[in-house]
């Protein structure tokens, strides 16, 4: 048996970084590749691909979703992809001043609830082209996407309408 008395864990300078010591604030970097599967909702992000929105609709009662759904929440039957109109209007916004890493850098940016027309729920999406001042309850609103796909929801977000168009 071989006991070694002076063993040391090997360190590296450049993982952790301290701001402040009262209270306690420190940088550590977390970097990991994830990969996962959308599963029953993957025909959602690869319409997005196509300039098309999907929603899912009820086969028993007809409730429809503005995002997928593989059963109704009012009657618990499986549903059915629904094509979305494009075009809609703001139910309610909000602007956020503070963002996950992922979009710390764009804030502040607008979060919208569209509401389309024989669509029975809402569809969260960024709005973009509006300042806040200028946002609306009620405004008409289009969905444009992203050209170079991610494969996320926010592959998708919508811009203001004029009201004649």
């Amino acid at each position: 048996m071989t006991i070694d008395y002076n063993a040391k864990m090997e360190e590296k300078q450049d993982v952790t970084q301290v701001y402040n010591t009262d209270p306690l604030i420190v940088r550590s970097h977390y970097e990991i590749d994830y990969i996962h599967s959308y599963a029953q909702d993957s025909e959602f992000f690869r319409a997005l691909g196509k300039k098309k929105l999907m929603g899912s609709k009820c086969k028993k009662c007809g409730y429809t979703y503005a995002t997928p759904r593989g059963h109704c929440m009012m009657c618990g039957s499986e549903t059915e992809w629904y094509e979305l109109p494009t075009t809609g209007r703001i139910h309610t916004f909000t602007t956020c001043y503070f963002g996950s890493e992922a979009f710390l850098d764009q804030t502040p940016f607008h979060l919208i609830m569209v509401e389309f027309e024989g669509v029975d729920s809402l569809f969260m999406s960024r709005i973009i082209g509006v300042s806040a001042e200028d946002l609306k309850i009620g405004m008409k609103v289009r969905a444009k996407f992203k050209r170079n796909l991610e494969f996320s929801p926010t592959d998708v977000y919508f811009v203001p309408v004029k009201e004649n168009e």
